[in-house]
């Protein structure tokens, strides 16, 4: 069902929506059995997320594909109590359960971790949330973009002034929404190991504003230490370094750009040598006086003309050849096209049921020796009856017969 067979063994229990499935999604890649939880008439709501379908309009988006894959589908109602009771027997056979609703969801029900614990208490119980359990605003409503307005790293930008690449209000991808679930599944996974070896579950928690908040030391950690750090003398005042034009991206012969790496001496000499401009290496971009700003700006006029003369292709070639830092800078649809991105097994197909062969993304963690092919997402309740059924083989000491015994640590 899942991807490689890393955690094969591990059992997780997931009521999560949205991106708080991504960290049963993790678990799910890495060979974990994860048993997701689904009720009303569509279930996870990413199912129909996103700008695109597949299939029809109706059909899956390309957030259910990616965070849902390789998981088993129940349909269960936790707010009756047959719908309580099965899931407490489901924890019973579980490794760890996966909260990802509004903080506190499944307390509400009366199945949340104080409960679950009583009926395992090897149980580890991940909570995952926007706002996370306290705080005055824990009862907040949120969704990806939110963290990272929340934590300083989105812009803001009114009507009259004009949008970023063409989307009104200057709407960037979110990055706290992407890395909530491996954060999630990291630390799950470290709760778990501690299970196996101690005997004890315990309750952790991840929330987006948390996530976005961490993301960036040289940001939150400066400013919380303001007053009892210095600025480093060999930076500029404006935050950059006096070589900066080393590091920057330029545009190409083609109308293309690369990206220019070489802030590391030894680089920029292989790169003033190979283009014929051994004068560049005389001008002094390390000094941090008054006229260092001027020097820069000098420096990164020329390099914008001398890399208007070749095109990206044949700038990624000279690279290779002398040794000089760097890389494209490419569209989606360039990477995919790159000829590294297809050498390395970047990608897997999976037949689809009335629509042909799709292809997605493989995980970035790679196993030597196995090849990444889960399967497709699971219809809502698809598993419902064999995981239910399940249930009957267990003998209610919390483990199934039969479990491998590396799966408890």
């Amino acid at each position: 069902m899942s991807g490689y067979s890393l955690l094969e063994g591990m059992r997780i229990l997931e009521v999560a929506q949205l991106a708080p499935s991504s960290v049963g999604g993790h678990l799910a890649d890495l060979g974990a059995e994860v048993i997701k939880i689904e009720s009303g008439p569509l279930g996870d709501p990413v199912r129909v997320g996103g700008s695109r379908a597949i299939g029809d309009e109706d059909g899956p988006s390309f957030m259910h594909l990616r965070w849902n894959r390789g998981k088993k589908s129940v349909a269960l109602d936790l707010r009756t109590d047959e719908g309580k009771r099965t899931f407490l027997e489901l924890a019973r056979t579980c490794d760890a359960v996966v909260e990802g609703m509004r903080g506190g969801y499944l307390d509400w029900l009366g199945v949340g971790y104080d409960r679950l614990r009583q009926v395992n208490p090897r149980i580890v119980f991940c909570t995952v949330s926007g706002m996370g359990s306290d705080g005055p605003y824990s009862q907040l409503g949120t969704g990806g973009p939110v963290f990272d307005a929340y934590a300083g790293l989105r812009e803001v930008r009114t009507p009259e002034e004009p949008p970023i690449d063409g989307i009104a209000g200057g709407t960037t991808p979110p990055m706290a929404m992407y890395a909530l679930g491996a954060y999630g599944a990291m630390g799950l996974l470290a709760a778990v190991h501690r299970a196996g070896r101690t005997g004890e579950g315990c309750r952790l928690e991840v929330a987006g504003i948390d996530v976005a908040a961490a993301w960036m030391p040289d940001l939150i950690d400066a400013e919380l230490n303001k007053n009892r750090s210095i600025p480093r003398p060999t930076w500029l005042p404006d935050g950059r370094l006096p070589d900066w034009p080393r590091l920057e991206a330029y545009r190409t012969k083609d109308g293309e750009a690369m990206l220019f790496g070489s802030h590391v001496e030894k680089f920029w000499r292989n790169f003033c040598l190979a283009v014929d401009r051994p004068d560049l290496l005389e001008i002094d971009l390390v000094s941090t006086d008054a006229e260092a700003s001027a020097r820069a700006d000098h420096v990164y006029r020329e390099l914008r003309e001398i890399f208007l003369q070749r095109t990206r292709d044949e700038w990624l070639a000279l690279f290779l050849e002398h040794e000089i830092a760097g890389g494209p800078v490419n569209s989606v649809s360039d990477m995919i096209a790159d000829p590294h991105f297809a050498s390395r097994s970047n990608t897997y197909r999976v037949e689809y049921e009335g629509v042909g062969e799709l292809e997605f993304v493989a995980s970035p963690i790679r196993v030597s020796g196995e090849e990444f092919a889960p399967a497709l997402p699971p219809k809502f309740g698809a598993d419902t009856d064999e995981v239910l059924a399940g249930l009957s083989c267990h003998d209610g000491s919390g483990d199934p017969s039969g479990r491998s015994a590396a799966a408890r640590g």
